[in-house]
């Protein structure tokens, strides 16, 4: 398979996809988000796949949601031109690749002060062309499959989500608001019955639960926030609120858009204007919260 290594210093990947993300905020669109805003994804978003099921992570899930959401792409499968024509398959004639990045470090020994041998680990990036299956002509029916549509009652509480919950050992108390308090390492979440439906409710609390794996003792997540609304403040929002979205697609709820989430926005391009590299950071974060809550689980 070809990739294009990139030195991060060098490469304009950061500020392509960054860039998109930026468009979309000026028009008040969340990225991350258009899955759900898009009728044909409605009630069966997951992560995007790679051609062998594995789920894609971090930064490429709202490329490849946000490509799918434009397009119409309605399977979840993506894949190396190289691949399909592995599996006897042809790309369509005119068809635009999207490109998804991979991370990595290699070694290399370097003479220090001293005239000793060092290991320093150098970043690089991955830059992989992929298309979607609808893409595709000559695939397996497997992947041209619509995700499966669950129905579940809006107005009770899910039990396999209690249950998930519950399992992080996590600190939920009843109040008046919804919010993370790391002084007492607890959530406060309003009542069950002062939400519209059930997804409000776990789609708050996941949003809350993603803030409280950035304790010391967790994930120690730290983005020197001083004072409500500064760049902090604003970092670890965004976290929260791209992590909301990937809990919920692995759980299988749709994530709320609450209207302060929607006021952040001009925080966020502030953000990302600034650092051109920090969507990436804030989608590995993101991912690596979602992982955290996962690790939680007791193995079946």
């Amino acid at each position: 398979m070809t990739a294009e290594v990139l030195e991060p210093t060098k490469s304009d990947v950061y500020s392509r996809i960054t860039d998109k993300i930026i468009a979309d905020l000026e028009q008040g669109k969340l990225t991350w988000r258009k899955p759900w805003n898009s009728e044909h994804l409605k009630s069966h978003v997951m992560r995007p796949l790679r051609w062998n099921d594995q789920p894609y992570t971090g930064i490429n899930t709202l490329v490849l949601w946000a490509i799918a959401a434009d397009k119409g792409y309605q399977s979840p499968y993506w894949m190396t031109y190289q691949q399909a024509t592995g599996m006897k398959a042809n790309v369509r004639k005119g068809e635009k690749s999207t490109t998804v990045v991979y991370a990595d470090k290699f070694s290399k020994q370097e003479e220090n002060e001293k005239g000793d041998l060092e290991t320093k680990q150098i970043p690089f990036l991955k830059a992989y062309h992929v298309f979607n299956a609808d893409q595709i002509e000559g695939l397996s029916d497997a992947y041209y499959k619509k995700p499966e549509v669950k129905s579940f009652n809006p107005e009770l509480r899910r039990e396999e989500l209690e249950t998930y919950f519950k399992n992080t050992k996590a600190k939920i108390t009843t109040g008046t608001k919804a919010c993370y308090a790391p002084f007492k390492d607890a959530i406060e979440m309003p009542p069950f019955e002062s939400f519209k439906d059930a997804v409000s409710y776990y789609s708050v609390l996941g949003h809350e639960t993603i803030h409280w794996t950035k304790h010391i003792n967790r994930l120690d997540r730290d983005f020197g926030k001083k004072r409500f609304g500064d760049e902090g403040y604003a970092k670890e929002e965004l976290v929260a609120e791209i992590g909301s979205c990937f809990l919920g697609a692995d759980l299988n709820f749709e994530p709320e858009l609450r209207p302060d989430h929607v006021a952040y926005i001009q925080n966020w391009l502030e953000v990302l204007k600034n650092d051109k590299k920090f969507i990436f950071s804030a989608a590995s974060h993101a991912q690596k919260a979602v992982e955290y809550l996962h690790q939680l689980q007791p193995i079946n």
